[in-house]
C-alpha cells in the first residue's frame, strides 16, 4: 500500500459521521414535517392573501422534509455528500419568486430541514417561535397605510370638477390615475387614502350623471 493510498483511507475515514439508524432517521423526518405543518399553517395566518398559490404552500413542508433527508445522506457518508452535491448542481428551477414573503417562507423550510437533519430540533423550535413572533409583531408594526382605487363611471367629462370636489372634502391625499372618455363616457380612477369610505362612495353617487362607483384595495405598496 501506497503512501497516497493510506493518505486517501485516513482522510475517508476521518470525515466518515456517525451511523444513521432507523430510529434516528424517522425521528428527524417526522421532526421536518412536524416543522413544515406548522409553517404551512403560519403562511396561510401571516400572508392573508386574496390569491395564493396553492402548490407553492403544499411545497413548503414538502421541502423541509426532503431538506432533512438530503442532510441525513450527506452526514452518513463523504462520498455519498460528494456525489449528491455533484447531482444537485445539475438541477434548475425555473420558477421564479415574485413576492419576497415568499421567498423567506421558501428559506425558513430549507433552513428547518438542515437543521433538524443536523439533530439540532431545539435550535429549529427557537427559530420558528422567533420567526412567527417577528413577522406577526412587524405585520402589525404598520409602516405605511395602503391607498384604495375609487373608479367612477360617469355621463361626461363635465362632471370631474362636482367628483373632485367631494373627494378633496373627504381625502388628504388623493392623485388621478387615468382619465378615459369613450362612448360619451366618462371613466376616472383616482387613488385615494380615508377613513369615511362609505360617505365618500355614497355622496359621489348622488352626483346627477354618476352611474357608478367602486372603491378597489389593492395588495401593492403603500404609500407613506
Amino acid at each position: 500500500m501506497s503512501f497516497t493510498d493510506i493518505f486517501e483511507t485516513s482522510f475517508l475515514e476521518g470525515y466518515a459521521a456517525s451511523e444513521i439508524t432507523g430510529y434516528k432517521a424517522i425521528v428527524c423526518l417526522l421532526l421536518c414535517a412536524a416543522f413544515g405543518l406548522y409553517i404551512f399553517i403560519a403562511y396561510r395566518v401571516l400572508t392573508r392573501k386574496s390569491f395564493f398559490d396553492k402548490n407553492f404552500v403544499i411545497s413548503l413542508p414538502i421541502i423541509a422534509v426532503i431538506t432533512g433527508a438530503i442532510i441525513l445522506t450527506i452526514q452518513s457518508n463523504i462520498v455519498i455528500s460528494l456525489g449528491m452535491v455533484g447531482a444537485l448542481s445539475i438541477v434548475r428551477f425555473r420558477t421564479a419568486i415574485k413576492d419576497p414573503i415568499d421567498l423567506a417562507f421558501l428559506f425558513w423550510a430549507i433552513s428547518i430541514g438542515i437543521i433538524c437533519g443536523a439533530g439540532l430540533a431545539l435550535i429549529a423550535m427557537i427559530l420558528s417561535v422567533i420567526i412567527t413572533v417577528g413577522m406577526f409583531f412587524l405585520d402589525w408594526f404598520t409602516l405605511g397605510k395602503a391607498s384604495k382605487l375609487l373608479v367612477i363611471n360617469a355621463s361626461h367629462v363635465d362632471l370631474e370638477e362636482a367628483i373632485m370636489k367631494v373627494t378633496n372634502s373627504y381625502c388628504k391625499y388623493h392623485n388621478v390615475k387615468s382619465r378615459t372618455i369613450s362612448n360619451q363616457e366618462f371613466d376616472m380612477v383616482i387613488e385615494v387614502r380615508l377613513t369615511k369610505e362609505r360617505e365618500l362612495i355614497t355622496e359621489i353617487a348622488q352626483i346627477a350623471g354618476v352611474s357608478s362607483v367602486s372603491l378597489l384595495a389593492h395588495d401593492g405598496e403603500v404609500t407613506f
